[in-house]
């Protein structure tokens, strides 16, 4: 038995499924004033209907042959598509075990058989508001979540375009690393190479929030930050300070917003990207994995740039020789793994262009 209620499209659509001719058509019945109504004796031709169509709400009896209730909720909820359709159970089970099953496995409620028609249209209505009350409030939070996104990542992009503006030697330098740890990090996971600890990163966080691991430049005089020759020895020292400068900047950031996820990053990318494997990098001479995964990543991206730019002091490596530096490097400079993942998918450096 399938039959359709002919009701108005804005109506809710509410499909029932009981193997009973006489609990469909009460039911059906008791609806049809108010919501359009797709009656089936089965589960399995529920899931043939929900191919063609998606309700508000599904009644679903529980006792069935071949597919219980129980059985096609589990089914209903491993899809991602039908998981968040309300439904509600019809059962003449009256113990609590099986109604706590019942709620445990995703029903919003359960309506006992004989119903009353007066209970049963209150409960669908009380559930049908409340549904549409969730989607509404969800769909503000997506729409607020967005925003917030979006004015975060226009700060950071904003203050990453002043640091860049500042450095006259690096142009486009940040944009490049931003990409070009996309394209590590996902290599990285495409091989399993930290991948536990990667796999709980929220990659976009991670990835704007790279774009600040130079915000310390700020700090540095322009007669440093831009000077045309090599740095003396004290000047360098000087130009070592944006490691912690820019720590000193987002945690003033950090202070005055709250401990956001993308601050988090961005001063670990600002804070250790100069530490070297064998522990003679800067500023803590950290070694091996006391160096934060973040920073180990960015070093061999952040010298990877510096050798195929020019520079004032130096003319741009070609891709082929900067992949040789990096190789020779390994396991003294960079992470071993990272740089063997990077050797692997050098080619995908090479044909980048910004």
């Amino acid at each position: 038995m399938q039959t359709v209620q002919n009701m108005p499209n804005t109506q809710k659509l509410i499909f029932i499924v009981d193997d009973s001719d006489s609990n469909l058509t009460k039911a059906a019945s008791a609806l049809e004033s108010e919501y359009s109504v797709l009656t089936m004796p089965s589960a399995e031709k529920m899931f043939s209907l929900l191919e063609k169509t998606r309700p508000d709400l599904i009644l679903l009896d529980v006792e069935m042959p071949e597919m219980s209730g129980f059985e096609a909720m589990k089914r209903l909820k491993s899809c991602d598509s039908h998981a968040d359709i309300p439904v509600i159970f019809l059962t003449g089970l009256t113990d609590a075990i099986n109604e706590a099953n019942g709620i445990e496995i995703g029903a919003v409620d359960f309506i006992m058989k004989p119903f009353s028609e007066a209970v049963l249209i209150k409960r669908i209505k009380n559930h049908l508001n409340i549904d549409e009350l969730i989607r509404e409030r969800t769909a503000q939070l997506i729409e607020r979540t967005e925003q917030l996104e979006t004015l975060k990542n226009g700060i950071v992009y904003t203050l990453a375009d002043f640091v860049e503006s500042r450095d006259k030697n690096t142009g486009g330098h940040i944009e490049r690393t931003s990409v070009y740890m996309k394209i590590l990090i996902n290599a990285m996971l495409e091989r399993g190479v930290y991948s536990d600890e990667i796999g709980d990163w929220d990659m976009n966080s991670v990835i704007s929030s790279a774009r600040l691991h130079d915000v310390g430049k700020i700090a540095i005089p322009d007669s440093i930050l831009n000077k045309l020759g090599s740095l003396t020895s004290e000047e360098f020292e000087i130009m070592k300070t944006h490691v912690s400068e820019g720590g000193k900047i987002i945690d003033r950031a950090i202070e005055r917003t709250g401990n956001a996820e993308f601050l988090k990053n961005a001063k670990i990318f600002a804070v250790y990207h100069h530490e070297k494997w064998d522990g003679t990098g800067y500023s803590f001479g950290l070694k091996g994995e006391e160096i934060p995964l973040h920073g180990r990543i960015m070093a061999v991206i952040d010298v990877y740039d510096a050798l195929v730019s020019e520079r004032p002091y130096k003319k741009a490596f070609t891709h082929e020789k900067a992949v040789s530096i990096i190789a020779q490097e390994a396991g003294r400079h960079f992470d071993p793994l990272i740089a063997d993942v990077f050797i692997q998918v050098n080619t995908r450096f090479a044909c980048l262009t910004i």
